[in-house]
């Protein structure tokens, strides 16, 4: 989704993510999720084979992370209203839609004109009511706050929320459990919500690397400005990594821990996620082949030694594509 002008008003006040709300995320979430398996591999690299692991976490419901995030949100509230709010016009609609099924609710996504038709399909087979307002995030976004007042409804956000931050940072618990020793995680950035997430459950006690496209590089203009600023928006991988700018959320948390950006070309990108297919019949969006691009073309070369993990986050595409 290209969120141009992503609005500045936030949900509610800043509050800090740490590992202890990823925990309890975990707890909430139970059954609703899966534990995606990760699988251990070579892929080759500038310099010759690179050992990884890939964290196959597009095998989530709704082929997304975001699925984490969202129902976590709706455990999290003590009364939650019967209907949900959300902006979006990728996967955090698709994952609104599914959890707000799964208990019960009903929910309305509201997209931009440019929403991808593979996407609001997916949101409509869960049930979602979709409303088309304007042609750029923000425009959806205050149609969405609009929606929410009239109807009492919980607006939910597609990065810049507590509660979806801890529920994406469960992957790291589970990488922490399926993996040995405490390699790199690299993960890649739109908002920040998967990278924030995963970098509050780990605390200093492994490197995650953010990786994004060179057009779209929230994370690295945010920590080159000290704070979260706005930036063009120019990559193949807009319809999902598509924020203007960093959350709040996220980028206190990659302060905090010192989270590192690398930067990968639309290229590389393309050939990463040509790759998963080519060697291992693995589908997935072209956001969810951005962490092993910087892999694949140099962008990070791991520590000798280091067998890095990649999180594969999403797979909501069209088949056609490859």
């Amino acid at each position: 989704m290209t969120e141009q002008k992503t609005p500045l008003t936030p949900l509610q006040p800043l509050r800090r993510i740490y590992r202890s709300d990823v925990r309890a995320a975990r707890r909430r979430l139970g059954r609703h999720i899966r534990k995606t398996p990760v699988f251990h591999t070579v892929v080759p690299g500038p310099g010759g084979p690179v050992p990884v692991t890939l964290k196959l976490e597009y095998l989530q419901h709704g082929g997304t992370f975001k699925v984490r995030g969202s129902y976590n949100a709706l455990l999290s509230e003590r009364v939650c209203p019967e209907d949900v709010v959300i902006a979006s016009g990728g996967n955090a609609g698709i994952a609104a839609a599914l959890a707000a099924a799964g208990m019960g609710k009903s929910c309305t996504v509201v997209v931009p004109e440019s929403a991808p038709h593979t996407k609001v399909a997916a949101m409509w087979s869960h049930g979602a009511e979709v409303r088309w307002h304007g042609t750029t995030y923000a425009e959806a976004y205050e149609h969405a706050r609009e929606i929410t007042a009239e109807r009492g409804a919980l607006q939910l956000h597609a990065y810049d929320l507590p509660a979806v931050v801890a529920g994406a940072g469960v992957i790291g618990l589970e990488i922490e459990e399926q993996v040995r020793a405490r390699p790199p995680v690299l993960v890649a950035v739109g908002g920040g919500g998967l990278v924030g997430g995963i970098a509050a459950a780990a605390g200093r006690r492994r490197e995650i690397v953010g990786v994004e496209p060179e057009g779209i590089p929230t994370m690295h203009a945010a920590l080159a400005a000290g704070k979260p600023v706005d930036v063009e928006i120019s990559s193949i991988t807009a319809d999902a990594l598509g924020a203007t700018r960093l959350g709040a959320i996220s980028f206190d948390i990659a302060r905090r821990y010192g989270v590192r950006s690398v930067l990968v070309t639309d290229d590389a990108i393309t050939e990463a996620r040509d790759y998963l297919w080519r060697e291992f019949r693995i589908v997935v969006e072209l956001s969810g082949a951005v962490a092993l691009a910087a892999i694949l073309s140099g962008a990070y070369v791991p520590p000798d030694g280091q067998r890095p993990v990649i999180v594969l986050c999403g797979a909501n595409t069209e088949l056609p594509v490859l």
